[in-house]
């Protein structure tokens, strides 16, 4: 004797529980996969932006190292805004099958890029004042943390 399974107003017989219980958890994790490639890509867009308006005195401003050229901190705001583009593609574009950056490569991305700027932050000889510093912490931490939290949720793992 077969039983069904009630769900929404629905009768699912017995045999197809599993299946919609796998169905509600994979909108759960896509939920929650969903939030951290916004969360990700607005971040990364907003690090591209002021990256890419380094020369009109952003860098200044912020109270962050000066360099005597512009051209390789533009094209980093341009590849790290190009970053954010793709994660927002991955957002956006999952329910047309369009396919940009995936958690795992952002979670690669934030977890070095973050590493490397500590590194700096803690050995580099940087001259700058105290708000250049809380700035470079403030993202540096918080780039680590997207990285860590999108690794520990395992969203990445398909």
């Amino acid at each position: 004797m077969q039983t069904s399974v009630r769900v929404c107003g629905i009768d699912h017989s017995e045999k197809a529980a599993p299946l919609l219980y796998m169905h509600v958890w994979g909108t759960i994790m896509k939920t929650q996969q969903k939030i951290l490639l916004i969360v990700d890509c607005l971040v990364n867009l907003l690090l591209g932006l002021f990256l890419l308006f380094f020369p009109l005195g952003v860098i200044d401003y912020l109270g962050l190292p000066e360099t005597n050229t512009y051209f390789y901190p533009v094209i980093l705001g341009a590849v790290i805004f190009g970053i954010g583009l793709a994660l927002l593609l991955e957002v956006i574009g999952h329910e047309r099958k369009i396919r940009g950056l995936g958690l795992g490569g952002a979670i690669a991305i934030n977890i070095v890029g973050s590493l490397v700027l500590m590194c700096w932050l803690l050995f580099a000889s940087l001259t700058m004042p105290l708000r250049g510093w809380i700035i470079l912490w403030v993202v540096a931490l918080l780039v680590f943390t997207i990285g860590i939290v999108e690794y520990l949720t395992k969203s990445w793992i398909q």
